[in-house]
């Protein structure tokens, strides 16, 4: 039997108990509302979207030159501001640096002086007492960044910001400018390798990120980093040494000439690699707005021109061929001589009927003789020379290259029938000019051209680019024949005695193209001049190209024989290329 004395203590007992459960069953129901039925909404409440942070910046790669000196790279600059508003509110609390000797100590390390730093701050509160900007400094470098972080920490300079920025810098300035090309003021390749090798010089930004409390705190273990992964470094076949004397020598030359601008190219002949691309005017792409948009771009693949007389070397390969001519077959030409369609060709020079070996048509670059040889071939067969030779066709598809135009047959006219034969009526570029000599310097074997060497992304793997293509496109007996009667043109040519090169047999080709009025006709007495060749004759190594754009001392393709044969004495120089050693055979006979 229970007493009232017992049964007191465990009616609160049992109370007690039904309390607690109670509570505990309101704790259970509200913890499976927070963290299951709303929990996405709980979640949003407290925390912040994954992706707090910041994007973490990967450097764009470097250009380098065949022996590996650094033609473009990349560095960071930072950007130096100043919150007034905020150095006011600081000086009305007794801050651990005043104001006035903060703004020295920033000053010896930006390179201005104090009362420049105080001026800043003055003029943005003058303007807007509420100022929350006053520009500092730009472009400090990593040295000087480092400094005013460690001032700003030491002494809690709340005002006081940096934002760092990539730029790019050209370390030889206008060397190869007009190769390397250029970025835009977001950092956008706009010509040049920049544009060309971007697949490799691009970096990968990488990404900073963490969730945040409502309070702001980060939240541990949520941090999550993506490394940024650097731009790879291209490497090109140019030599800078040999690219800085040729630029140097070529904006001489071209001045001396009255030219509105000039080329200079090379290139090796067992490989195609173009080993100088030098131009003026130059590019320097440091300083942008010291050029004109005309001079931002390589006109050595940009510029296309009528190639005149240095592609008859290109007629007697199709007419040795097709023909079956020999350096010694004859044809009767005048100076001046109408053809039975009624077309009327003319020679540079007066002179009577000359019985012309071929030889001799290419010695005295006679446009009657070439035409009369030219014509024993079909222009079928000639057009498919011109092709196989590279008219009409890019080099090595660098950013703004132009193929230079081929006229289908179906469009040679009764004159550019004849006109054809001694390079009018198509045209080239520099490019295309020195891959049609590389080939008869190469024994009639055509390699295609290459400007990039090669990859090397951050990691050291290294890629390159296909092999170049290689084809015989006319046999070794006619490229031998070919040299034999160039090498003839430089010794018995009129400009013989201005570009010769002691100690080397070299062969060469001049041009003299008239310029299109862009009406149909050409300027009068306003011509595009070019030469080209390859040394040593005995084991060709280099090609040249040299041209001059409208020269006003001497317009005809004696103005650029003196740098020709500056640019060749120093391709020998620089690649230390051995004398001739085998004596020239016989010269050829100009007449027959």
């Amino acid at each position: 039997m229970t007493t009232r004395a017992t049964r007191g203590p465990r009616r609160r007992t049992v109370v007690a108990l039904a309390v607690i459960l109670s509570v505990l069953a309101a704790f259970v129901v509200r913890l499976v509302d927070i963290q299951v039925v709303s929990a996405d909404e709980h979640v949003s409440q407290s925390l912040t979207k994954i992706g707090v942070g910041e994007t973490i910046s990967g450097q764009r790669g470097s250009i380098v030159d065949s022996g590996g000196t650094v033609l473009a790279s990349s560095v960071m600059v930072y950007d130096a501001q100043l919150s007034p508003k905020v150095i006011m509110q600081l000086e009305e609390n007794d801050p651990r640096l005043p104001w006035a000797e903060a703004a020295d100590k920033i000053a010896a390390i930006t390179g201005q002086t104090g009362d420049e730093v105080r001026a800043l701050v003055s003029d943005a509160l003058a303007k807007d007492s509420q100022s929350q900007y006053a520009p500092l400094k730009k472009s400090l470098t990593t040295e000087q960044y480092i400094e005013l972080r460690d001032l700003k920490r030491e002494n809690n300079l709340a005002y006081l910001h940096m934002e760092g920025r990539e730029t790019r810098v050209y370390p030889n300035g206008a060397v190869a400018g007009n190769i390397l090309g250029f970025l835009d003021s977001s950092g956008a390749a706009q010509a040049g390798i920049e544009q060309l090798g971007e697949g490799c010089l691009a970096p990968t930004d990488g990404e900073e990120s963490y969730r945040t409390g409502a309070n702001g705190v980060v939240i541990p273990g949520s941090e999550r980093t993506v490394p940024a992964v650097n731009g790879g470094s291209v490497q090109l076949t140019l030599n800078s040494d040999l690219q800085w004397y040729l630029q140097q020598m070529i904006g001489e030359e071209a001045q001396k000439q009255g030219a509105k601008g000039g080329t200079v190219t090379v290139v090796d002949v067992k490989t195609g690699k173009i080993r100088a691309a030098a131009e003026w005017p130059s590019l320097d792409p440091n300083d942008l707005d010291s050029s004109t948009p005309e001079t931002r771009y390589s006109q050595i693949f940009h510029k296309d021109f009528e190639p005149g007389s240095t592609f008859k070397a290109i007629t007697a390969a199709a007419a040795i061929e097709g023909a079956g001519l020999t350096p010694l077959s004859t044809v009767s030409a005048a100076s001046r001589e109408t053809f039975p369609n009624g077309a009327v060709i003319n020679d540079a020079f007066t002179h009577p009927a000359y019985n012309y070996t071929l030889a001799g048509g290419l010695i005295d670059s006679s446009n009657v003789a070439l035409s009369k040889f030219g014509t024993m071939v079909s222009p079928e067969v000639r057009y498919d020379y011109l092709q196989r030779f590279g008219v009409g066709q890019k080099t090595i598809d660098f950013p703004s290259e132009v193929g230079g135009l081929l006229h289908p047959v179906s469009e040679w006219d009764s004159q550019s029938l004849y006109t054809t034969t001694f390079g009018q009526y198509y045209s080239v570029t520099a490019a295309q000019l020195a891959g049609a000599y590389q080939a008869i310097a190469n024994r009639g074997e055509k390699i295609d051209l290459s400007l990039v060497e090669s990859c090397t992304a951050e990691d050291g793997t290294v890629a390159t680019p296909e092999k170049p293509k290689h084809e015989q496109i006319i046999k070794e007996q006619t490229a031998a024949e070919l040299t034999r009667m160039l090498e003839n043109v430089a010794v018995q040519g009129g400009n013989a005695d201005r570009i010769q090169v002691p100690g080397y047999r070299v062969t060469s080709k001049t041009g003299t193209a008239q310029v299109s009025d862009g009406n149909g006709g050409y300027k009068a007495g306003v011509y595009y001049t070019s030469m080209v060749g390859f040394a040593p004759v005995d084991d060709p190594q280099y090609v040249v190209v040299v041209t001059l754009d409208e020269p006003t001392k001497v317009v005809s393709s004696a103005a650029t024989a003196s740098a020709f044969q500056k640019a060749m004495t120093q391709v020998m120089k620089t690649y230390r290329v051995m004398p001739s050693s085998v004596p020239m055979d016989e010269l050829l006979p100009k007449f027959g």
